[in-house]
């Protein structure tokens, strides 16, 4: 109403609603999770799920205390990665936060949605249960990879004292969900707030920082342009294809909202995307780098040494697959 600068308008709606916004939608996943998780803790129920876990984690070099957060690790990674500092070493945090990105979090179910409705209408249940089962797979040997190749120590030893079932009290639960929901908002919403309004500048400014008029003449899809050949071997070199993936850093429900944005109509997707080329982009968007808000938790948790080389090992991993993939799927399709 004011009439404002076009510039000043996109960066408050574009640049800082979106990154409130990206922030926010965290937290009732956290508040959800850090009750659920008191209220087991304090009832007593949560070391037996860790005992029962115990053997079978072992084999994986894992303690039965890395199941919850590996299993929260399904619906968010943030949290996830949060529930992990109730684990006794430093060893098994880090090789459990490690494992935690590879289970599919719910932030990936729209990406999947949206490309088996579009090649896989009939077999879009089959398609998506066999993502799901994939993440696991890859979980489970990059776990044994490093059990056996790596000089990191043994689990610690899983002694414990069953407390018995109590009636969880409404002061501790309180006290502990609070704890972790105001150190999530007070650290890490500073780094997603921050890498919001840098995606949204590389979005909006070519390099000679004047507004791009076209998406294409973007820092970000330049950028993109300089990656593409890197995943030409994947079957999806495409510029537009390679800057909704940059986009997916942030969140990885932006990879549909900037492929809509960039090809206007499914049918401009349709037609430079085969089959071996769409599996093998659902499977590199399965195990490529979260989004920028786990980073940052991995970040705070770990260090931020730890979370650089945890990226740089999702991409290669993520590249790997995808391109046996590609390979595997040209030749049987």
């Amino acid at each position: 109403n004011w009439n404002t600068n076009e510039f000043v308008h996109s960066l408050i709606t574009k640049g800082v609603f979106t990154g409130i916004g990206t922030v926010l939608s965290f937290i009732p996943f956290i508040v959800t999770l850090f009750l659920l998780l008191s209220l087991l803790e304090d009832s007593g129920y949560m070391a037996r799920i860790a005992f029962m876990m115990d053997k079978t984690l072992r084999c994986l070099g894992l303690s039965g205390r890395s199941i919850v957060p590996l299993l929260i690790g399904f619906g968010c990674s943030v949290p996830s990665i949060m529930s992990c500092r109730t684990l006794p070493s430093e060893r098994d945090r880090k090789f459990t936060i490690m494992l935690i990105p590879f289970m599919s979090c719910s932030a990936k179910l729209p990406v999947y949605v949206f490309f088996t409705a579009m090649f896989f209408p009939h077999n879009g249940t089959l398609v998506m249960v066999c993502l799901y089962l994939l993440g696991i797979i890859v979980g489970i040997l990059c776990a044994l990879l490093k059990k056996y190749f790596s000089v990191g120590g043994q689990p610690v030893p899983f002694v414990m004292e069953l407390p018995n079932y109590r009636i969880p009290s409404v002061q501790s639960v309180i006290r502990l969900v609070w704890d972790k929901v105001s150190d999530f908002i007070r650290r890490a919403c500073t780094v997603i707030f921050l890498a919001t309004i840098l995606v949204w500048f590389m979005q909006t400014f070519d390099f000679r920082f004047q507004i791009a008029d076209e998406a294409h003449r973007s820092m970000l899809a330049t950028m993109a342009g300089w990656l593409s050949p890197v995943f030409a071997p994947l079957g999806f070199g495409d510029w537009r294809i390679v800057t909704s993936l940059v986009s997916g850093f942030l969140a990885k429900e932006s990879i549909v909202s900037t492929i809509m944005v960039l090809f206007g109509t499914g049918t401009s997707l349709t037609a430079i995307m085969n089959t071996p080329a769409v599996l093998a982009l659902l499977v590199f968007c399965l195990l490529y780098t979260p989004c920028v808000a786990t980073i940052a938790t991995v970040g705070h948790e770990m260090g931020g040494r730890y979370a650089f080389a945890l990226v740089i090992w999702q991409c290669l991993t993520a590249w790997v697959c995808a391109f046996v993939a590609y390979e595997f799927f040209s030749i049987i399709l």
